[in-house]
């Protein structure tokens, strides 16, 4: 049975004790504009003083905003938070959306289907992360009328979107090796959401690969499709695709990984095979997650700020929501490689 103690206070009762309308008492938390700076106040303190709250979706109705920010992507969360990328990425996302008072909203494919998932979100705006345009989600998301920034995703002129240079990053990465005299190379791709033959030249996995391939080609080398591999971008995935290359007859002196959880993976079955690294096999990851440095032995690797473009993707998108950006501003971010002590200089003898 309810008491006068635990009943919740209504509007109707804040009204009553400050003697005035309910639609003031609506106005004193949702526009206190419409009052005077003496009257919203008070009403507030009177709320405070009764322990009144305002109903969360009434005021979310009342104002036509979620305070909520999609973040949406097309792999599955078991591949997600495998990724040590996407909880740097996440990091960036969610400091730069407390800082403005929202709360996120992770998306990822609801039974096999993403756009089901989009259909349920109730958001004020999404952040993509790597979707193609084989995906049919960022086209329902148009028709909802709902603002999104892109990250890492095909280049789209309509959309506002946040990434690095893929392929400089990754021929800076050859470029290493090449450097050290190595000639006998391996890839291992991030699997991509769509099948690897159909992947787009500008999805991640496509601008890497062209960057490998560019730098290779300058030093009059290639890297045939055979020398590449592909796995999802975790520390199993990496260490499945090395091993499956191993077991087919392939002895690269060099690994070019297209993330960092994939190289951590490539080293470990390295090292179960008895593989020394950098002695026989050097290996160059991307991204520069935190725990590329604290592997044994430390991940060479391209460094790109993860954290901040999380950070810069939410600010675009409250940007673009509040009408103070471009919707079609596109923001690019540096890469450097960072040397540690996964590669050396390449074996005496090479051979395919």
């Amino acid at each position: 049975m309810t008491t006068e103690r635990n009943r919740r206070v209504r509007i109707a009762d804040v009204a009553e004790a400050a003697g005035v309308s309910k639609t003031a008492v609506s106005f004193a938390f949702n526009s206190p504009e419409r009052l005077s700076d003496e009257t919203a106040t008070r009403i507030r303190d009177i709320a405070d003083q009764l322990g009144y709250r305002p109903d969360p979706v009434a005021r979310m109705l009342s104002q036509g905003r979620t305070r909520t920010i999609g973040v949406l992507t097309p792999q599955p969360l078991a591949v997600v938070f495998s990724n040590p990328f996407f909880g740097a990425l996440a990091e960036g996302i969610g400091l730069a959306a407390e800082e403005s008072g929202f709360a996120l909203y992770l998306i990822s494919p609801l039974h096999g289907s993403l756009a089901r998932a989009v259909g349920r979100a109730s958001v004020d705006g999404f952040v993509a992360i790597g979707l193609s345009a084989a995906h049919p989600e960022v086209e329902q998301v148009r028709r909802a009328g709902l603002p999104i920034v892109l990250v890492d995703s095909t280049a789209m002129p309509d959309y506002p979107s946040v990434s690095i240079d893929d392929e400089a990053g990754a021929a800076q990465a050859a470029e290493h090796l090449l450097g050290l005299g190595h000639r006998d190379f391996m890839a291992v791709a991030i699997d991509p959401p769509v099948p690897f033959e159909l992947a787009e030249p500008d999805s991640v996995t496509g601008r890497r690969l062209a960057g490998y391939r560019r730098a290779l080609a300058d030093a009059g080398l290639s890297l045939p499709d055979d020398r590449v591999m592909t796995a999802p971008a975790t520390v199993a995935g990496g260490a499945v695709a090395f091993r499956r290359a191993w077991a087919s007859g392939l002895r690269p002196t060099a690994v070019l990984a297209m993330s960092d959880a994939i190289a951590i993976g490539v080293m470990r079955a390295a090292s179960e095979l008895g593989i020394d690294i950098p002695g026989s096999l050097s290996v160059v990851g991307f991204d520069d997650v935190d725990m590329a440095a604290y592997v044994n032995p430390p991940l060479t690797t391209v460094h790109q700020p993860v954290r901040r473009k999380g950070e810069e993707a939410v600010r675009l998108l409250l940007a673009v929501v509040e009408g103070r950006a471009d919707a079609h501003e596109h923001r690019r971010l540096e890469t450097h490689i960072v040397v540690r002590a996964s590669t050396g200089s390449a074996p005496a003898e090479q051979g395919r």
